[in-house]
């Protein structure tokens, strides 16, 4: 009997964790201070808040790869502040509700919204589409309503072995943001 009610709540919970399946998007714009212009959107879906969320990013304005490919991937981060009104300063620090080192995305001591590295194209794209265990559409601790960064440089995901490592890991200046926003 415990059994059959315990199964029976978890499929209720369940229900209800997926009844109201999300999707946002966020329609990034370059910082003020870039030379890059860096745009596009980035799109969020989660069907369930038990479910990984889902990541389709799809930038233009890169400047080229060079050919060292020194420039080919940029620090992707979940900024603290939906705010972008003085650029993409104005996002503060990484979203870090839980009070974590920085981390790579498999990591399992990192920021909420730390996305990693993501690659560019030769001629400046950025078209990926991932997943991920640890940001949600959901609960206390959604992105929703929170800024995207893309970063000039690599993201040392905290490996760096200095204090900014571990905040936000050394990706550089700021080349373009935007803010997270329910989508229809």
């Amino acid at each position: 009997m415990l059994g059959t009610l315990l199964f029976v709540s978890s499929v209720v919970i369940s229900l209800v964790a997926c009844q109201y399946a999300t999707k946002a998007t966020c329609f990034m714009q370059p910082d003020p201070a870039s030379s890059q212009l860096v745009n596009g959107t980035v799109t969020f879906t989660q069907a369930c808040a038990t479910d990984l969320i889902s990541i389709t990013v799809q930038l233009q304005g890169f400047s080229p790869t060079l050919p060292d490919g020194s420039n080919s991937v940029h620090g992707f981060h979940i900024h603290a502040y939906g705010d972008i009104s003085e650029g993409c300063g104005s996002t503060g620090g990484h979203y870090n509700p839980l009070g974590e080192n920085h981390g790579a995305p498999e990591d399992t001591i990192r920021h909420v919204g730390d996305f990693g590295n993501q690659p560019q194209t030769a001629d400046g794209r950025m078209n990926v589409t991932f997943t991920d265990p640890v940001a949600s559409l959901f609960g206390p601790y959604s992105i929703i309503g929170r800024a995207v960064v893309v970063h000039a440089g690599v993201d040392d995901l905290g490996k760096g072995g200095n204090p900014s490592s571990l905040a936000n890991g050394n990706a550089g200046s700021r080349l373009a943001c935007c803010v997270i926003g329910v989508a229809p």
